[in-house]
């Protein structure tokens, strides 16, 4: 068997056979590898006949490659065509803004310059195309504050973890709205959030805010009813479901009971739901129209959940995959007979995400009344559950048969495989990248920025076969000029900023690139090391934000106490040998902190305590020339334990802790001011500003 022709396959399906690791080392994909992956991409390799039959079946799809159905290019950029039609070629543009254009192609078969941004409608020999025009980049932090040389900051929060009174034992949309308007009120103009992307509403134990049923619609549980129907019908549906102890109870836990919060606020939304359905409501029409609004996304959204939740009330398998044939395409007529006999349901279903939406838009709306200037930042999942609503909705445009992760890099020397599905660049390109355009403009529908969680996706994602681990992967690229442009476009058209998590393993020219398209990378206090020694606020970057850390690492006080390492011990990650080895390490680390504190001048004394260290840590970064920094709750309240230990096991309580201050007053408790307000300061002098 030819492994030279293997590996022209593999070339062909999109596969990198080498690549470099994240210690600068050549790497190449074993050839039993390459045939795993390329059988699961649905490329037969086992032999050379197959391999000559899946590479003669990829030409014939290049030599055949038809134009469209959408293409994108850069404002300012003339279109060649010559591929696909003849000099002179015949053509009609209608622009989205209502004018017309009509020509012919020039000597070159190029279309002419297009200098208005939008979705354009290309008519030529006798077909249509959608011209995706794009703008060089997305908006800047500098455009969104309205000063030339803005350095701004910002909290993130997860979520969940927020608190206050009456809560039920979950952070929610108003929570969210207390805590930016006192984050305003002490000079942030942004608060970036954990990811809100819909959940399965009928498993009660699956709450990481990474793995979503789909990241086209919101997590129902965060949503605050009373903000939309009113306190009064809340506090009547709780009654009525005689909820009111259970969420006494689960308000006053210190971790979240996951399961126990589901089904009382799935109780308690169904309730308000059927209330809602036996009067002629006054949001009825708005109710109406937001479903209209939705289109066929939300409406199959509602009816995978109706059927999910049909399947599990009735002993079936929960993953679409093995449900009954006739249930498993979304457009059947199988699923069509199901959803007229259950109608209730699915709007019910619909009911809870306009709860969902309207709240966030409440949030976002506070945000900007309070001044703002960016608001809430919503964070992007790399991926959603195969098994899950989007995977069903959009078929044809996700990988089935492989999961999505990364190789082992500065976060995991052991490799990832996160278990969720990525998209299909040829099932992208064939249906006009509609699943990526409407991820998009619902994850900025309610928020003034963006973080892409894993931004390498632009260009290539580390896929796994089904039941692999992370040594079987390989990368498979993705179109990045289609996916930049379509994200500065929309980015454009939300008016919003948007950041790239550029941690791990990063392909060359990426961050460049990504800087020219004012997509902001991230820098992370912890890792922005190098020989023993950190680097000097001055030498950060000015095209990425900063911050102390993120939800997968330590919080600085954390780190100071090697709590981190307590856990990864505890949790079964490391050996005592290795832990011993963490522990002298980080010794070293926490002296070349200090070290670096002390020459910049943010630390006075010889010797601070953890809570003095924290804070000349946050009045570091926020002295980098980073355009907006995001200082972390975790540190803002000087908080030990981390969100997450990335890891197999459930010893550390992932996603699960709450604060037990309330979010509204969480900014305004004196330590926390003083940090704030320092770092406000450092951020004033780099700019430029005076305190005054």
């Amino acid at each position: 068997m030819s492994d030279a022709r293997l590996a022209e396959l593999s070339k062909a399906a999109g596969l990198s056979v080498d690549w470099i690791d994240a210690d600068g080392n050549a790497q190449s994909v074993k050839p039993e590898h390459q045939r795993r992956l390329l059988e699961a991409l649905g490329y037969p390799a086992a032999d050379d006949e197959q391999i000559e039959a899946s590479l003669a079946r990829l030409q014939h799809q290049h030599d055949t490659l038809a134009l469209g159905p959408l293409v994108t290019l850069d404002q300012q950029q003339a279109l060649d065509l010559t591929r696909y039609f003849p000099p002179g070629t015949p053509f009609e543009i209608q622009l989205e803004q209502g004018e017309r254009l009509e020509g012919r192609l020039d000597d070159s078969g190029r279309l002419p310059v297009i200098g208005t941004t939008g979705y354009h409608q290309l008519r030529i020999d006798g077909g249509a195309v959608t011209l995706a025009v794009a703008p060089s980049a997305c908006p800047s932090v500098a455009q969104l504050a309205g000063r030339a040389d803005a350095k701004i900051w910002g909290l993130s929060a997860q979520l969940y973890s927020l608190r206050r009174p009456g809560d039920g034992g979950l952070g929610d949309t108003q929570a969210l709205e207390s805590l930016v308007r006192s984050a305003a009120a002490r000079g942030a103009d942004a608060l970036a959030v954990s990811p809100m992307h819909a959940m399965f509403s009928a498993n009660l134990h699956t709450y990481s805010p990474y793995s979503p049923s789909s990241r086209l619609f919101f997590n129902v549980l965060h949503a605050a009813p009373a903000s939309v129907l009113g306190e009064a019908a809340v506090q009547q549906a709780i009654r009525t479901c005689g909820l009111s102890e259970e969420l006494e109870r689960l308000e006053g836990l210190e971790l979240i009971d996951w399961p126990g919060v589901t089904s009382a606020r799935m109780q308690i939304l169904r309730q308000l739901h059927a209330d809602f359905a036996a009067s002629l409501h006054p949001l009825r029409a708005d109710f109406e129209a937001f479903r209209q609004a939705g289109g066929d996304a939300l409406r199959q959204h509602c009816r995978f959940e109706a059927l999910r939740g049909f399947m599990d009330l009735n002993g079936l398998p929960v993953d679409w995959r093995a449900w009954p044939e006739q249930y498993r395409d979304p457009n059947s007529e199988g699923v069509e007979q199901f959803c007229e006999g259950h109608g209730h349901e699915i709007e019910f279903h619909a009911f809870a995400q306009w709860l969902i939406a309207r709240c966030l838009h409440g949030a976002q709306s506070a945000a900007r009344d309070a001044g703002m200037a960016v608001g809430l930042i919503a964070d992007l999942a790399v991926g959603a559950d195969a098994s899950g609503s989007q995977a069903w909705g959009r078929q044809a445009e996700l990988l089935q048969s492989v999961s999505v992760g990364a190789p082992p890099d500065i976060l995991n020397r052991s490799g990832q495989n996160w278990g969720v599905s990525a998209f299909s660049p040829q099932g992208l390109q064939q249906n006009g990248f509609r699943a990526y355009i409407e991820m998009l403009r619902a994850n900025l529908a309610h928020a003034g920025g963006m973080r892409i969680d894993h931004v390498m996706t632009m260009r290539r994602l580390w896929v796994i076969p089904e039941g692999a681990d992370s040594s079987a992967g390989a990368y498979l690229n993705y179109p990045s000029q289609d996916l930049l442009r379509l994200l500065c476009l929309e980015a454009e058209r939300h008016r919003a900023l948007i950041i790239g998590e550029d941690l791990g393993t990063v392909p060359d020219g990426l961050r460049e690139e990504l800087a020219a398209r004012n997509i902001l990378g991230m820098r992370v206090l912890l890792f922005e090391q190098s020989n023993g020694h950190f680097h000097a606020p001055a030498h950060w970057p000015r095209d990425a934000l900063a911050t102390t850390t993120t939800h997968d690492l330590p919080s600085i006080r954390g780190w100071l106490t090697s709590r981190d390492i307590y856990w990864r011990q505890a949790a079964g990650h490391r050996s005592d040998a290795y832990t011993d080895q963490d522990h002298q390490l980080r010794a070293q680390e926490t002296r070349a902190l200090h070290q670096a504190l002390h020459e910049h001048g943010h630390a006075t004394a010889e010797q601070m305590d953890d809570g003095q260290q924290l804070d000349a840590s946050i009045a570091f970064i926020g002295s980098t020339p980073a355009p907006l920094v995001l200082l972390p709750l975790e540190d803002a309240m000087a908080a030990s334990e981390q969100p997450n230990l990335p890891g197999p096991g459930d010893e550390h309580p992932n996603w699960r802790r709450r604060w037990a201050e309330n979010a509204d007053s969480m900014p305004d408790a004196p330590t926390v001011a003083h940090r704030l307000q320092r770092l406000q300061w450092a951020r004033n002098l780099v700019e430029g500003i005076g305190h005054d």
